[in-house]
């Protein structure tokens, strides 16, 4: 029997994007009222002030519209998909990733898949602090040269870095976008319940490793050959070195930036940008070839750019037929007549299926947190267990959400479909999402705040 094959990734999205506006025609609009909430300095909703509106329906030439609006909207975004993978092409061309590769799989033989425990606890450090996904696209073609030396395929690129990542933000105790955010809202300290979320995050770290690395095993083939490479400046001796020392440190400063100085994605494009222009001196490619380089970047990414782009535009179609805020009421209403914990898990899976149209995590949880708060204190239920529930729902949906821009832009980049990626993550997605609701219940059961 032949294998679904999923659409074109711009085809999927784009009928997304239709469906969305078609849906406008169909379900009432409605909106809650909006605050602003002076701790996480946003838009709130106020619960309990949900009202039915004008319909607002969107036609087919206003969703066609909404596609260039959604790339505006993400316009920090798809510039620091440009910017960043521009300079890394800039590190590329100076010789020293090769190398290093080359002699890091040296190094390795007869160890091969050591590689991928390390790659996956390094992205995932990266999801822990900081939500790292869109940063980690500029990493895909020397993701591709690394598991094409080592003959693993390159859905195992992907499932190392970004869907590593992925992991770490849905367990981490500390993401500011997500958990920071979610706490905020819900008037909880930051970095409560931060020891229960370090002993899940372990065992969910080690299954998906795991996981991993027995899929990489299985679908292993013959080792590529290494590129013959001349002996040039930017791949030996003190250059070398500069070089990677400018490269750990641009990383080091953003991870400071965003902890310290509250920097976002227009920084850390402005910080790779200049880091792309002293590697490609240093490099000796000097300021011809260094400009070639980020061109050349910029074409790689394009289309994973663009992805992100067309994956925000769903979001703006919903938002401007006045729907979204009808869904969410329609996702959670429902858990309110339930039992306490089946509604925290009611709630996780109703988080996983608004991340459809609400691919913003940071966004949803200012959308939902209000409404939710006050009804898990109705019910008896956690604060800290409702901002579980809606950290693991959203988490783990980052990992096959048709609609998550940088999982498409990634998968895009390093060369494989849609559906080669799903057929690797959804039963590790199921599993961990065993192993999630055994986390909300030992919550509840602890009486977790």
């Amino acid at each position: 029997m032949p294998r679904l094959r999923v659409p074109h990734p711009l085809v999927l999205l784009v009928g997304f994007v239709l469906a969305a506006a078609a849906l406008t025609w169909v379900i009432p609009a409605g909106a809650y009222s909006r605050q602003e909430d002076t701790t996480t300095g946003r838009q709130v909703v106020v619960p309990g002030t949900y009202q039915a509106v004008p319909a607002s329906p969107v036609s087919l030439t206003e969703a066609l519209v909404d596609i260039p609006k959604g790339m505006s909207d993400a316009a920090s975004v798809i510039f620091l998909v440009f910017l960043v993978g521009a300079a890394w092409t800039v590190v590329e061309r100076t010789g020293v990733f090769g190398a290093l590769l080359d002699g890091l799989v040296e190094r390795l033989h007869g160890h091969d898949q050591l590689v991928i425990p390390v790659a996956c606890l390094v992205f995932a450090v990266g999801g822990i602090l900081i939500q790292m996904q869109e940063e980690l696209i500029a990493f895909a073609p020397i993701l591709v040269l690394l598991v094409s030396r080592l003959g693993f395929n390159r859905v195992t690129a992907v499932a190392m870095s970004i869907g590593a990542a992925i992991i770490g933000a849905t367990f981490s105790p500390i993401d500011p976008f997500m958990v920071g955010i979610a706490q905020k809202v819900a008037g909880l300290p930051l970095l409560s319940g931060s020891a229960f979320r370090i002993v899940v995050l372990v065992p969910a770290l080690a299954i998906y490793t795991w996981y991993t690395m027995r899929y990489a095993a299985r679908t292993r083939t013959a080792r590529e050959a290494p590129v013959a490479r001349e002996a040039g400046a930017g791949s030996a001796g003190w250059r070398m070195r500069a070089i990677l020392v400018l490269v750990v440190g641009s990383f080091a400063l953003f991870i400071v930036g965003v902890l310290r100085w509250d920097w976002d994605f227009d920084q850390m494009s402005a910080l790779f940008f200049a880091m792309g222009i002293v590697v490609g001196l240093i490099g000796r490619l000097g300021l011809e070839g260094t400009a070639d380089a980020f061109v050349d970047g910029f074409k790689s990414m394009a289309y994973a750019a663009l992805l992100i782009g067309f994956a925000r535009a769903i979001y703006v179609v919903m938002d401007q037929g006045q729907i979204v805020d009808t869904v969410v009421r329609a996702l959670f209403a429902p858990v309110a007549d339930l039992p306490v914990t089946l509604t925290a898990f009611g709630m996780m899976v109703a988080h996983g299926l608004l991340h459809i149209p609400v691919p913003s995590t940071s966004g949803q949880a200012v959308l939902t947190m209000p409404l939710l708060v006050p009804l898990s204190d109705l019910l008896g239920l956690s604060r800290q267990v409702t901002v579980l529930a809606y950290q693991f729902g959203v988490g783990l949906a980052e990992l096959i959400n048709p609609t998550n821009g940088a999982l498409l832009a990634m998968v895009a980049a390093v060369g494989i479909r849609l559906d080669e990626w799903w057929r690797f993550a959804l039963p590790i997605t199921g599993l961990l999402a065993l192993l999630s609701t055994a986390a909300l219940a030992v919550a509840i059961a602890i009486g977790l705040t």
